[in-house]
């Protein structure tokens, strides 16, 4: 979701936002003519293109492009004069500078991620309309830089200073909302009687806490002086990150202890539940009286625990884990909501203890990458430079190079999207409107204007709509394209061209490049959906499977991160596939636990010594086989070995002579026991 997405629809918001985008476009253009720039449709039209809502976004947008777009021209600075005479390797350069940003941009997946595409496309930019004078390429890369600063500048300070949108506000209102849905979808896991439609709520949480680490990136530029710091949203992450496995878990287990006991719930565990549910339902206003209510719940959770022990029975393991999931779901809820006490507070100073321990050494989230796909997205950027430039120089067409140029911009912009003939189509139809919209503003308008004033207002009627149109996702793929067109450079330059000929041959070459670009992206990123699916599911394989045997302390909060992230992917491809989601995003939720388990049971593996953890090794390697023999078009169950071997384990490790040894044992084996096994008959102990 992007900030835009808060204006869905037409209405107040939208046209402010609208006359903003006006504002800050008048500005940049009669800035750009007045002190006489060559191009002043740069400037306008990237007044637009750094637009937002919100005036943190609109200020970190502008930091990144002006990064980018600094990068961009010293690579066409120092790349043109020396190859200028070699077009063929002018060409492969080019091709492969924006191929390097693609990828980079592809692996970063945070708003950051614009500056390393910008700073690929911007050298398009720069040299292929002007190859042909190689001896001014540095006066024209300054000139593009000032260009766009103007227009960056003059975005920033009107969304900054007129009515600005501050995204604290909206993070604030999403958290409240998010803490309100997980509790209730808590709530709901835990009851004693299911819940329908529990598991597709539920697996909303992960695209909540990844709009989350999106919106996060803005804080540090919003203009709030009350902006929560961004480490105190990554701790909120991180704790909602935590519910999903354990709601998860509390459900499975109370759904087992049920099966066991003849449907029924014993007495204790259904008073336990209806009181953490009235809990939950009615959360503490103060994190005093949250603190000791929670504890109290914990303190009952672990007085009703059995004692781990060689002798214990599955029904017993089942309500140890449930009520030390229990325990740790009551934890994660009270720290969420500290957390959100600590975000809304004008305090830098930690609001409780707790909060000051999750705030400690808080490092940013980590999300998955998915190199196949950045590898994938980066060769089609390539071959459409590399493929354009070749028809350009074969043709001899004098307007090639800004058919190349947009060719490779739209690739390069729409390189992230599973599917990008979507987007571009909606781009060839904007563009061919505009180019229609331009020729009458163009020659049956603008030769009537005199002076800046008019033109201001010429433009107004029609830029008020397209930038009301930009405030909706829905509309924007057709605004952005038709305002491309009224920003054309026959129109918007430091002189009048009346030369039609010269507008028709730029709006064919802006066609031909949108064109080119769909072609491209049919031959390179066609089924690009169900591929980006078989990835993402293997990565998460994979991960499992080398975690499984890894000997270095468990990183369990980098694993939900990455799986939560990988989750908050899977759910809009697969909907786009038009197949059921459903068994896909719980399979990942269960394998989501998996690697939890994997955690806890490494963690106990350190913990034991060399000659007591044999059991254990071979169940870790057990799990590391079956996950890396798993194929996405037909996965297979678990082998009835890897069960044995985790019942010895419990037998042997359930008799350790520690307590705190046999009870973590007994916690990670059951719990991937159910994950693997889940209709396998319970635990019984080997008869020696």
């Amino acid at each position: 979701m992007t900030l835009r997405a808060t204006s869905e629809k037409f209405g107040l918001p939208a046209a402010l936002f609208s006359l903003k985008c006006l504002a800050a476009a008048m500005l940049a253009l009669f800035v750009a003519f007045s002190i006489g720039l060559e191009r002043p449709y740069w400037a306008f039209l990237t007044s637009y293109i750094v637009a937002q809502p919100m005036a943190g976004a609109v200020i970190s947008k502008a930091l990144f492009r002006i990064i980018g777009t600094f990068a961009g021209a010293m690579f066409a600075v120092a790349i043109v004069p020396p190859l200028v005479n070699s077009p063929e390797l002018l060409s492969l350069a080019m091709a492969s500078w924006l191929c390097l940003c693609c990828f980079v941009s592809l692996l970063d997946r945070t708003p950051r991620s614009y500056m390393f595409v910008l700073a690929g496309y911007t050298a398009c930019l720069i040299v292929f309309p002007d190859v042909d004078t190689p001896q001014t390429i540095f006066t024209v890369a300054s000139l593009r830089v000032q260009e766009i600063l103007i227009g960056i500048l003059s975005g920033s300070l009107v969304h900054g200073v007129i009515l600005p949108g501050s995204i604290t506000g909206v993070l604030l209102g999403r958290v409240d909302t998010i803490l309100r849905d997980a509790e209730r979808w808590s709530r709901d896991a835990i009851a004693v009687e299911p819940v329908a439609g529990l598991d597709a709520e539920r697996r909303r949480l992960a695209q909540d806490v990844t709009e989350l680490h999106q919106m996060s990136a803005h804080l540090p530029f919003d203009i709030s002086r009350l902006a929560p710091r961004v480490r105190t949203v990554r701790a909120l992450q991180d704790q909602l990150s935590m519910l999903l496995p354990l709601g998860a878990a509390v459900e499975d287990r109370l759904a087992e202890l049920k099966a066991a006991n003849d449907g029924m719930v014993p007495p204790q565990v259904e008073a336990l539940i209806a009181d953490i549910r009235q809990w939950l339902e009615t959360p503490a206003p103060d994190n005093a009286t949250r603190a000791t209510l929670t504890q109290a719940l914990i303190d009952r959770c672990h007085a009703l625990e059995p004692a781990a022990s060689a002798d214990m029975g599955w029904r017993e393991m089942m309500r140890l884990s449930l009520y030390a999931r229990l325990a740790s779901l009551i934890a994660v809820h009270r720290d969420c909501r500290d957390l959100a006490d600590q975000m809304g507070t004008h305090s830098r100073a930690a609001v409780t203890p707790r909060v000051a321990e999750l705030l400690e050494g808080r490092r940013n989230r980590e999300m998955h990458r998915d190199y196949g796909g950045a590898l994938r997205g980066a060769f089609a950027a390539f071959m459409t430079v590399a493929v354009g430039c070749a028809l350009w120089i074969g043709s001899g067409w004098k307007d090639g190079g800004t058919a190349v140029m947009l060719a490779g911009v739209f690739l390069a912009l729409f390189a992230a999207v599973d599917n990008p003939l979507a987007p571009l189509k909606g781009f060839m139809i904007g563009t061919i409107a505009a180019s229609a919209l331009g020729a009458v503003y163009g020659y049956a308008i603008m030769p009537r204007l005199d002076g800046f004033g008019m033109l201001a207002l010429a433009y107004a009627p029609m830029l008020l709509l397209l930038g009301a149109m930009m405030a909706s996702p829905r509309w924007m793929g057709i605004a952005l394209p038709t305002l491309l067109g009224l920003g054309s450079p026959v129109l918007l330059s430091d002189h009048y061209v009346s030369a039609f000929g010269s507008y028709i041959n730029g709006a064919v070459a802006q066609i031909v490049g949108i064109w080119f670009a769909i072609i491209m992206a049919g031959l390179f990123q066609s089924a690009g959906v169900e591929r980006a699916i078989r990835r993402t599911i293997r990565a998460g394989w994979a991960d499992i499977a080398n975690r499984a045997t890894l000997m270095s302390p468990p990183d369990v909060r980098g694993w939900i991160n990455r799986m939560l992230d990988r989750i908050a992917l899977l759910a809009p491809r697969l909907a786009a596939t038009r197949r059921d989601s459903g068994k896909p995003l719980y399979d990942a939720l269960r394998d989501l636990r998996t690697g939890v388990a994997i955690g806890e049971l490494r963690q106990l593996r350190l913990d034991l010594p060399v000659q007591e953890g044999g059991r254990l090794a071979t169940v870790l390697q057990g799990v590391s086989s079956h996950y890396r023999r798993l194929d996405p078009d037909a996965p297979q169950p678990a082998e009835p070995a890897l069960l044995n071997d985790i019942d010895a384990a419990i037998d042997d490790l359930a008799a350790n002579p520690r307590p705190s040894i046999r009870r973590e044992a007994v916690l990670g084996l059951v719990s991937l026991r159910r994950n693997l096994f889940p209709d396998a008959e319970g635990y019984r102990r080997a008869i020696a």
